[in-house]
């Protein structure tokens, strides 16, 4: 057997459980602070490879391997590796209190609506988007994806939420724990050295307000493509429910990416990525646009940052989306889709009333390397006449365009 112990966080490793250990694995920290028994060969973690084929040598000659871990080792740990590696039918569990735990402990706050992403080894933009978009987010950091990293991210987006918070948690369970909370524009501003464990982006004004959870994570919606009537718009100015439900499916929002609306009219398209979970940016020109967009946005409970001014001006400095929705016409359209293709890292979606632009809406997306497709969407409801039966009312017909980048095109995006 692997015992498998977490530590490091408060929770101590009981002695009777090194001894008789032939192998004693985990990092410097971890190993320093306990008393090893005098025959025990110890493994300091590094590159996991080495270090896992000694303890299949020990495992081999039937010796006892103690593995040492930070807090819980089946969240977010080494418990993954050595289940593929050994099997889960070798594995002793026996978890600590995890980081991520510990931090919300000392911040003063439940977790069970947090939402908890890794940018150790991964991507930091995936977490940047998941503090965009939900409330309470626990960030388990990395190098090069530390606090200041993540503060810079926020600090620095235009359409970056206000209001949020970073609770820094440094080297917890250590005598040189530290635990402060921070504006992301001060995290940038700091050199937080190798010690930090994790980071909390809470949006105070918004984590205490009983946020409906599934198994400990924010329930997705109970629907889409919701009915027109649900949301704030002017003159029936707003995208139908039958063509926002196919531009939802191509555009494919999901936590951790970044979706623009661009020409967002009542935002009605932003605010069912945003409940899908993703960050969104709605571009409107039109002051009271702006301000439909925000109150819809908050009827739904969800947090879209809007940008008030003309693509694709207003595209600047803005961080490259996933996926773009084009909303609205106009003679700069072609302009417009073309500037959202040269940043779109997956795929643009364009939706047309008129004939005459869906041309040069679809060489915009072709010459920027996508690979296009699109319908015309005519749907015909249901509508009551008198004497109690039913017609069936046409709506206006719209033509809606999608690109999808292929993956030789993908290598000019920015990263």
């Amino acid at each position: 057997m692997i015992t498998v112990v977490g530590a490091g966080t408060g929770t101590p490793v009981p002695e009777d459980v090194l001894a008789g250990a032939a192998l004693v694995v985990g990092g410097r920290r971890h190993l320093d602070a306990v008393r090893l028994p005098a025959d025990a060969e110890r493994v300091v973690l590094g590159p996991l490879a080495p270090a896992l084929d000694v303890v299949e040598r020990h495992l081999e000659k039937a010796g006892r391997v103690v593995v040492l871990a930070s807090g819980d080792p089946g969240f977010f740990g080494i418990v993954r590796v050595l289940a593929e590696r050994f099997g889960p039918e070798r594995l002793d569990v026996r978890p600590g209190v995890s980081s991520v735990a510990a931090a919300f402990a000392r911040a003063g706050l439940p977790w069970d609506d947090a939402v908890v992403v890794s940018a150790h080894g991964r991507e930091l933009r995936t977490a940047v988007n998941v503090c965009r978009a939900r409330p309470k987010v626990a960030v388990l950091t990395g190098p090069g994806a530390g606090p200041a990293e993540l503060g810079a991210a926020l600090s620095q987006d235009p359409s970056a939420p206000g209001g949020r918070v970073l609770v820094v948690a440094s080297a917890l369970g250590s005598a040189r724990e530290r635990v402060e909370r921070v504006t992301p524009a001060e995290a940038a501003a700091r050199d937080w050295g190798p010690d930090v464990s994790v980071v909390l982006c809470v949006d105070e004004g918004r984590t205490l307000g009983g946020v409906r959870t599934v198994a400990g994570a924010p329930a997705g919606p109970a629907g889409w493509a919701l009915a027109e009537d649900r949301f704030a718009h002017r003159d029936s100015m707003i995208t139908k429910f039958e063509v926002r439900a196919l531009a939802l499916a191509r555009l494919g929002p999901r936590l951790g990416d970044l979706v623009w609306d661009v020409g967002a009219g009542s935002g009605s398209v932003a605010v069912e990525c945003a409940r899908l979970g993703a960050a969104v940016v709605a571009v409107e020109k039109a002051p009271d646009g702006v301000a439909r967009i925000r109150a819809n946005a908050d009827a739904h409970g969800v947090d879209v940052r809007v940008v008030h001014g003309s693509a694709p001006a207003a595209l600047a400095g803005l961080d490259d989306p996933d996926a773009v929705f084009v909303g609205g016409g106009g003679r700069e359209l072609p302009a417009v889709v073309g500037a959202c293709a040269r940043r779109a890292r997956r795929t643009v979606v364009v939706a047309m009333a008129a004939l005459d632009r869906v041309p040069a809406a679809r060489a915009a997306l072709t010459e920027a390397g996508f690979t296009c497709d699109g319908v015309l969407l005519q749907s015909s409801r249901l509508a009551p006449l008198p004497g109690d039966v039913t017609r069936l009312a046409a709506t206006n017909p719209v033509f809606l365009l999608w690109g999808v980048r292929t993956p030789a095109s993908s290598e000019g995006v920015a990263q």
